[in-house]
């Protein structure tokens, strides 16, 4: 069975499935980043430990931050084509699949209105939407945008991170079918905001309480 979801004008479906293609980080060059992702003919995923470096969810991808990135929460992150296509004409330069660090790019789904906790099929695994990604200097480096931490938050769509519920592989063209949605009505654009400091969208994403518990008590010390 299928539910309604925020989607654009196409049927979702992935366009490209990418891992990391390492190399020394900008502001850290003694540590590699995964940032650079390049596309592949398909990813096989799965559920990572729980913590922060516990590696990425998908066979053969780099996390170069383990202190930030990394774990069951963090498994798979995401990114919409129409987003990229919306950055490459901000910033007049064509951003390929994989530039924002993604490892699935999609068609077809408006990220930023999908629910907290949202599962859906893809290929053989099934995925549920997690945290959001939270912009950092690395990021800003690896694109050479002055002001893009900024930028990018105001922008409000920052993609999402998902946890792996079933394993498996994920190709090119493979179809997003979402599950039944969660009732509590927090969206990622909305965990997004509350994450980069929004008091007042934060007290309804605790009121949910739909997010791990480490990311809830990060907003409960914001609103406090």
């Amino acid at each position: 069975m299928s539910f309604e979801t925020p989607v654009r004008t196409t049927t979702p479906h992935i366009v490209s499935t990418n891992i990391a293609h390492p190399f020394p980080a900008p502001d850290q060059p003694h540590r590699p980043t995964g940032i650079h992702k390049v596309a592949v003919d398909s990813i096989s995923v799965f559920a990572p430990g729980p913590r922060y470096g516990d590696g990425s969810g998908v066979e053969g991808d780099l996390v170069g931050n383990a202190k930030h990135h990394g774990g069951a929460d963090k498994a798979v992150y995401i990114f919409a084509r129409e987003e990229l296509d919306f950055w490459s004409e901000q910033g007049g330069v064509n951003y390929a699949n994989g530039m924002f660090g993604e490892n699935l790019t999609t068609v077809g789904v408006n990220w930023s209105e999908v629910l907290i906790n949202q599962r859906f099929s893809v290929g053989t695994a099934v995925l549920e939407v997690s945290v959001p990604r939270q912009p950092c200097r690395t990021f800003a480096m690896w694109l050479e945008r002055r002001g893009w931490v900024k930028t990018f938050t105001a922008h409000g769509d920052c993609g999402a991170y998902a946890r792996v519920i079933t394993p498996g592989t994920i190709s090119p063209a493979d179809t997003i079918t979402f599950h039944e949605p969660p009732a509590h009505g927090v969206t990622m654009g909305m965990a997004f905001a509350a994450k980069m400091g929004n008091k007042n969208i934060a007290q309804d994403v605790v009121a949910a309480h739909c997010l791990p518990e480490h990311h809830h008590q990060q907003l409960v010390k914001l609103i406090s």
